[in-house]
């Protein structure tokens, strides 16, 4: 999940409305444009750029209906989180890999889906299914501000936290936070992921 190593400068988040849908997609299409899973599944620059807001939204846009969608100051990042029991939006995503994918991978795709609901905690927890600063903001701490907003909330209601972080570089960051490694996910020609898990007050 692009949002590279951070300092710690104060930025304000806060929740994004039906008005924001669109920013906070677009930033995290521009923040993944250079994503190993992202550039995996659609490695042409037609083929991402036609098909990524489709896949935010399939992924992470059900953040919207529940008030679980952050934006940073001026849209330089977001976080689509999906509180306990809601699950993205399986049959949408199934359709939109099974006919954007290129062929020659698409079992892969599948199969690394599959490897990422084994790591899903059987508890209540909220998943973080996408977050990511656009590559002007990376570095001022705006990756850092969006998981202390939504994991003090976690703390709060003593929920665990699960995520997959689609770069290595973003491991280290999420550890900083208190997510733990769980294994590694990578199937075929695909680049590795690595499922997290926080405990609450991690």
């Amino acid at each position: 999940m692009p949002v590279a190593m951070e300092s710690m400068s104060p930025v304000a988040i806060r929740t994004a409305n039906r008005q924001d849908e669109q920013l906070v997609v677009s930033t995290i299409v521009m923040a993944f444009a250079s994503d190993p899973a992202a550039r995996w599944a659609y490695p042409k620059p037609d083929q991402y750029l036609a098909h990524a807001s489709s896949f935010v939204r399939a992924f992470g846009g059900k953040a919207f209906e529940h008030n679980t969608a952050h934006i940073a100051e001026e849209g330089a990042g977001a976080a689509l989180w999906l509180p306990p029991h809601i699950e993205p939006d399986e049959e949408e995503l199934a359709k939109l890999l099974g006919e954007t994918t290129p062929a020659e991978i698409r079992d892969d795709v599948f199969a690394v889906f599959e490897q990422m609901g084994s790591y899903h905690p059987n508890e209540p927890h909220w998943y973080l299914p996408m977050i990511g600063v656009d590559a002007p903001f990376q570095g001022r701490g705006y990756g850092s501000a969006l998981l202390r907003h939504a994991l003090a909330a976690c703390d709060r209601d003593r929920t665990p936290a699960y995520l997959e972080s689609s770069n290595p570089k973003n491991v280290p960051l999420y550890q900083r936070h208190g997510f733990e490694l769980l294994g590694i996910i990578q199937v075929g020609s695909s680049p590795q992921m690595f499922p997290m898990l926080r405990r609450p007050g991690s």
